[in-house]
């Protein structure tokens, strides 16, 4: 929703106090003027006890989002489009959509609990920070200008690297 006088749902009182906090909302009650967050272009709300972003898809502008150290279990940022960072480490993500994030170039989601990750709509990633998840396959195949891939702790067997021109494997 967006336009004077829409409003966007904001279900996690955390998270809604956090925009209260950094100014965007005055007074928790399960939503925010979407006029107050649609032109926002950066969000830090790490280390805030946020359990859902629900509502995040309505931060039409941003581009870089900074949200670890919560207690996030799923992520959708499949509708921010200029998004080109997300840092979601240290949460409880066992699932997360970046398919629609396709500016992303640096994304960091170390320290979950994710078995699967799609980046293949993501083609100008150039940074990928997946350790310490239950991860069992990647594709990378589609991202050519990807750089950086750090990997470890997760159930990874082989990873297709053919595709690469400029990567730099760090496991």
């Amino acid at each position: 929703m967006i336009g004077f006088g829409q409003l966007t749902m904001i279900t996690d009182p955390n998270f809604e106090q956090k925009l209260i906090d950094l100014g965007y909302d005055n007074i928790i009650d399960g939503s925010v003027n979407t006029a107050s967050i649609d032109t926002i272009t950066s969000l830090d709300i790490n280390s805030s006890n946020i359990s859902d972003l629900a509502g995040i898809q309505d931060f039409t502008s941003l581009t870089s989002l900074s949200c670890y150290n919560n207690q996030l279990i799923g992520l959708d940022v499949s509708q921010n489009t200029f998004l080109e960072g997300l840092w979601c480490s240290d949460n409880q993500l066992t699932s997360i959509d970046v398919s629609g994030a396709t500016s992303l170039e640096w994304f960091d989601c170390t320290d979950n609990q994710l078995t699967n990750i799609d980046v293949s709509n993501n083609l100008l990633l150039d940074y990928l920070y997946i350790s310490n998840n239950n991860l069992t396959s990647l594709d990378i195949t589609n991202l050519y200008s990807f750089e950086n891939l750090f990997a470890s702790n997760n159930q990874i067997s082989s990873i297709d690297l053919s595709s690469q021109t400029s990567f730099v494997p760090l496991f």
